[in-house]
């Protein structure tokens, strides 16, 4: 397992698998970065060179908590393109990782070749997803058995009378079988402090980097489900806008993680825009 060492010190660890011209991914969470696998086998196109964000995964828990915070997190990436020698880079970013990805474009646009935000969080840029528009999508399972519990819980969470998110689960993918539900399981974050870190006061400066996005010139993937209830397709498409080159695109029957629920579709779209 090769490591790097991040600005302030604190030893990182990266996970490479696969061939081909190197495609660096930041997980969501913050999260142990092995639930992203090989992204549906995308490693067969890619070399994947997949973070673990500091104190998730195999990399060290920083001595500052304050270095947790999305926008510092965005320097370790920038460590990591240097330690692998890239003079500009290919990036991916899933869930709240997709804040970090879109922070570094916005500060290191030079840097960066292309960009692929997959179920993109949008804290970064202050596109607003409302509990209208999650129970507009969630709607789309309604024919799910487990949908009656499961709806009055994001109900609750959205009204701002409930926190049980382990009964929402089964929204977040296309389909929730066995395989989901392990998943699931194990992709849960592990560390509470970097999670409560992240978007800490500072983290986002949604007027800067929305106008430094709208100079970047790389091209940008902005992919989610259609029954993402976390990154719904409208504030994605809302989010898609903010960029002069970017193409939204909305995987069928998918969830939060489009690469479990149809691997061949997620491969097929995301091998095509890095080609």
């Amino acid at each position: 397992m090769p490591t790097y060492s991040a600005p302030d010190g604190t030893r990182l660890a990266y996970h490479p698998q696969g061939d081909g011209d190197p495609l660096v991914c930041i997980p969501g969470g913050p999260a142990d970065s092995r639930y992203l696998g090989d992204l549906g086998g995308l490693a067969a196109h890619r070399q994947l060179i997949v973070l673990d964000s500091r104190g998730t995964g195999r990399s060290a828990v920083p001595e500052d908590p304050s270095s947790y915070r999305c926008d510092r997190l965005v320097e370790d990436v920038e460590a990591l393109r240097d330690h692998l020698g890239l003079p500009r880079m290919d990036l991916l970013g899933h869930s709240g990782g997709a804040n970090v990805a879109t922070q570094y474009a916005a500060r290191y646009p030079q840097r960066l070749g292309k960009l692929a935000l997959i179920s993109p969080g949008a804290r970064a840029v202050g596109v607003a997803i409302t509990g209208d528009m999650r129970r507009e999508i969630a709607q789309l399972r309604r024919n799910e058995p487990w949908f009656p519990s499961a709806f009055t819980a994001l109900e609750a969470i959205t009204e701002g009378t409930g926190t049980d998110w382990e009964a929402i689960s089964p929204f977040f993918y296309g389909r929730w079988d066995t395989a989901a539900q392990q998943h699931h399981a194990a992709g849960r974050p592990g560390n509470e402090e970097a999670v409560a870190g992240f978007a800490a006061e500072g983290a986002f400066d949604v007027e800067t980097t929305r106008a430094r996005l709208a100079r970047c010139e790389m091209p940008v993937l902005l992919l989610t489900g259609e029954f993402d209830v976390n990154s719904p397709p409208r504030p994605v498409a809302e989010f898609a806008a903010l960029f002069r080159d970017a193409t939204p695109v909305v995987q069928p029957a998918a969830g939060h993680y489009p690469w479990l629920d149809d691997a061949e579709q997620f491969r097929t779209t995301t091998a095509a825009f890095l080609a």
